[in-house]
């Protein structure tokens, strides 16, 4: 989240912003901004805030994202072709090497304007070393997720995002990211069912919270 503020700053030619500003412009609480953020170090100058590009630049650092990463997705269906043909995941270093199924009349076929080819999955593990893929993608159904895990694993991989609506089990020094979408929505369902009142005095809540934040803010200024 941090990094795509600073870049949209950076893009926007923006030179320094304290941690009040950088929380109002992208709704965020200023008090956690620097907590966060002091976890990693000292960025912030009193007085001066944070050099957008310089704060960019560690966060990147921190992220492992000045190194180019390798991505490979297992389920050739519409999920996985539409993240392969994701333009925005140039813009964060990563890049689709190759996509895998099991499906007979997918495998050899070529996807989207990179002209990818679908492999078959039974050579998951060569792909993989062959490419230098070191993020896997899985979006395949429900049923055969922790299978296709499982053979992720096996050939090496340590990061994998997803998709498929599953709990999987994991080993040690491995790390599974879920994007459960259903649960994404049924957040959005609570929101509108949520009577207007409600709201009202939650935004009324994180105004005063920001408000306390910016007053704190200029006290260790002045001293």
């Amino acid at each position: 989240m941090y990094l795509r503020c600073l870049n949209t700053l950076d893009a926007a030619g923006i030179k320094t912003i304290s941690s009040q500003a950088l929380a109002e412009q992208f709704n965020l609480n200023s008090a956690q901004i620097r907590k966060d953020l002091g976890y990693f170090g000292e960025f912030g100058v009193r007085g001066v805030g944070y050099y957008v590009q310089d704060l960019r630049d560690h966060i990147t650092k921190i992220l492992g994202l000045d190194n180019p990463h390798r991505v490979g997705i297992v389920g050739a269906g519409r999920l996985g072709t539409a993240l392969a043909n994701y333009n925005g995941l140039a813009r964060s270093n990563f890049s689709v090497a190759a996509l895998f199924d099991n499906d007979k009349e997918k495998i050899g076929r070529r996807v989207g304007d990179a002209k990818l080819l679908i492999h078959d999955v039974e050579k998951l593990a060569t792909v993989i070393r062959e490419e230098s893929i070191d993020v896997m993608v899985i979006a395949v159904p429900a049923k055969a997720a922790q299978k296709v895990l499982n053979r992720v694993m096996s050939a090496g991989i340590k990061a994998v995002l997803n998709f498929a609506p599953a709990s999987l089990t994991t080993r040690l020094g491995v790390k599974v990211k879920t994007v459960d979408l259903t649960t994404s929505l049924e957040s959005l369902s609570y929101f509108l069912a949520t009577p207007k009142d409600r709201k009202t005095a939650s935004r009324s809540s994180a105004r005063t919270a920001r408000a306390q934040d910016q007053a704190k803010e200029e006290r260790v200024v002045k001293e």
